[in-house]
């Protein structure tokens, strides 16, 4: 069953996968984003801990691409075209990060440990 799910998940083997990816792709790259500054740290606290743990230039950089598509999106408007040839939406900074986290989660819950941070959602 997990095979399966990933090839019906994996743009190379499936025609809907990969024209999904262009069009998140697209509307991405319309903004300035990567695919990582769309996780939330305030809704996932494996995400909040993920960006503690990374450098600060990136954690910097994110937030500017954060803070110029909130202005793109005030002003109705989209990046050039020439800056959104430049763009690299999925080209990852958190991922790496974000498993090791959860990594260590699971591993802190295997042996019975308590974790780290507890909060509820509202």
């Amino acid at each position: 069953m997990s095979s399966f799910l990933q090839m019906l998940l994996d743009p190379k083997k499936n025609w809907f996968a990969a024209q999904h990816m262009k069009a998140v792709s697209k509307r991405l790259r319309h903004y300035g984003l990567r695919y990582d500054d769309c996780y939330d740290p305030y809704y996932d606290l494996d995400v909040k801990e993920a960006l503690n743990r990374l450098p600060r230039e990136i954690v910097d950089a994110r937030n500017q691409r954060l803070k110029r598509a909130m202005d793109l999106s005030m002003k109705h408007e989209y990046l050039p075209e020439n800056l959104q040839a430049m763009q690299t939406p999925f080209r990852s900074y958190l991922q790496d990060m974000l498993t090791l986290v959860k990594k260590e989660n699971a591993e802190r819950e295997a042996l019975g440990a308590l974790p780290l941070y507890q909060r509820t959602i509202p």
